[in-house]
């Protein structure tokens, strides 16, 4: 598994790893997994490695270190920075490197000089801080950044790119623009958290011989998936299953103005695996679903019926159904409200609520101060239900574990990088992409974590689950189409967007 770790608990593990294997063991290992991946990025060319007075500038020597060793033709420069006193494994890097033919310069001292560095090189390695660093960064560290950013090369930055905050992914200076980070040992919070998150094109984590029985001693303030993970949480049908023990979720959705919703909700549901899916909408929107839906059931809520015989109409479809979808579509009158607070309040099923759910809980968040639901509001939706406006780059996470802790209720927070927090861990998504930014992808996605509710995972799995595989199923849908990618084409792509896992780790996993 991926273990996401603050820095400080980085240092600690880095601390009681160095005193099993030693230091200098670590940053060699280090040093050989990012030049694997520079070589697997590599064509031709010249290397250029902007090597800081820490640790960090160890592993850009020991990067070199290796990739000399295994390409003496190769040509591999150091602009070093002298300042703050050498630890012992750097020094042992740094010797490496030299007597691999590696060559040093003084590093450059404006960001002129440092453009100029980077002119003609094939790769330029980003080792001026690590995970310590403060920020913003002074000079000449930050013109060095400036002069990296325009100088032309991809960058693989070490660790984390100078000059972001590696846990809250503040970056209020300059910052490292980087094509690939090479993340070690650990993810740190703040690769996944904007604005640094658009600090690094591509992640990678890298194991450099940290044990997991060390990253797991730390608490699990944060957390999340990677492939292996993610397949082992999914549900799997039992011989024994029928349409309805395979999961049956109950989606409350539609309205005459918006019954597509209902249909990409219901159509994810069962795409995601459920064995008998219902949907409860007003008569209204009622043909335009059985137009489109032909394996789900489609159940009639009548319109001039007062709020309480739809509650009741609703709570007796629930007893065949083993969770319930609701929101997507849905109405905003006062009515609505009404049928969606006292069917949610009186049902005991496990539940997900987005969209105009979540318009009717806003001033009325008793109704899901409940362990058994998940709600799944964007940034817009999140701010009028926490009454306190617009949430900003930077403050999301404050946000979002102030709301659970006062509302008690799993909230997935969407986003390039969606948070999920359940008022223990927060679940950071790695599997964003640009593709979800279309209507309807958040219908599907209601109904992606309906049906694993139905199929018995917790709130806070079905969630981080539902959310790493629509990211999933939406990067499959953008590998095959460059443009125009609709909500039903992430429905359709949940099963051959599955990962197909290798029987070996291997030891530099991509996370995003």
């Amino acid at each position: 598994m991926i273990y996401v770790l603050t820095p400080e608990q980085m240092r600690h593990a880095d601390a009681t790893a160095s005193d099993a294997v030693g230091a200098t063991e670590l940053m060699a290992v280090a040093g050989a997994r990012i030049a694997d991946v520079v070589r697997s990025d590599l064509r031709n060319g010249r290397v250029v490695a902007f090597a800081g007075p820490g640790n960090n500038g160890g592993d850009a020597f020991a990067a070199l270190a290796s990739l000399r060793e295994r390409d003496s033709a190769l040509e591999c420069i150091a602009y070093v920075s002298e300042s703050g006193e050498e630890s012992a494994a750097r020094q042992v890097a740094r010797r490496r490197a030299r007597t691999a033919g590696a060559l040093e310069r003084p590093f450059p001292s404006s960001e002129t000089h440092a453009r100029e560095a980077c002119a003609g090189a094939a790769v330029v390695l980003d080792g001026l801080f690590g995970t310590g660093a403060r920020t913003p960064l002074e000079e000449p560290y930050a013109g060095a950044v400036r002069g990296m950013n325009a100088g032309g090369a991809p960058i693989v930055a070490i660790d984390i790119p100078s000059g972001i905050d590696a846990e809250t992914g503040a970056a209020p200076g300059a910052a490292v623009m980087a094509h690939i980070t090479v993340t070690l040992a650990a993810v740190k919070p703040g690769l996944l958290l904007d604005p640094a998150r658009a600090c690094s094109e591509t992640l990678y984590c890298a194991e450099i011989g940290i044990d997991d029985a060390t990253l797991d001693r730390f608490a699990r303030g944060f957390a999340m998936l990677d492939d292996a993970k993610f397949v082992e949480l999914l549900p799997q049908r039992k011989p024994t299953d029928d349409k309805r023990s395979a999961g049956a979720p109950l989606i409350v959705a539609g309205s005459r103005q918006f019954p597509g919703a209902a249909v990409l909700c219901a159509f994810a549901a069962a795409r995601t695996g459920a064995g008998y899916v219902t949907i409860a909408t007003p008569a209204s929107a009622a043909p335009a679903l059985r137009m489109h839906l032909i394996e789900q059931v489609v159940i009639e809520l009548d319109e001039s019926a007062d709020a309480r015989k739809c509650i009741e109409a609703l709570l007796d479809t629930a007893r065949h159904a083993s969770a319930i979808g609701i929101g997507p579509g849905l109405g905003l009158d006062e009515r609505t409200g009404e049928i969606v607070r006292g069917f949610l309040q009186k049902s005991e099923l496990p539940f997900v609520a987005d969209a105009g759910a979540l318009f009717h809980f806003a001033k009325h968040l008793d109704v899901i101060r409940t362990t058994r639901g998940v709600i799944t509001p964007h940034a817009g939706e999140f701010a009028r239900l926490s009454g306190e406006g617009t949430v900003r780059d930077g403050d999301r996470v404050r946000r979002l574990r102030s709301f659970v802790e006062r509302s008690r209720c799993t909230t997935l927070l969407k986003g390039r990088t969606t948070l999920i927090d359940d008022g223990t861990t927060l679940h950071l998504n790695p599997t964003g992409t640009p593709a979800l930014a279309t209507a309807g992808t958040g219908d599907v996605l209601t109904g992606i974590i309906a049906t694993l509710l139905s199929q018995g995972l917790t709130p806070v799995d079905a969630a981080r689950a539902g959310a790493y595989w629509h990211g999933l199923a939406a990067r499959t849908c953008a590998s095959q189409r460059s443009r125009g990618v609709i909500a039903r084409d992430v429905a359709d792509a949940l099963g051959s967007s599955l990962p197909k896992l290798e029987r070996t780790r291997p030891p530099v996993v991509r996370v995003y």
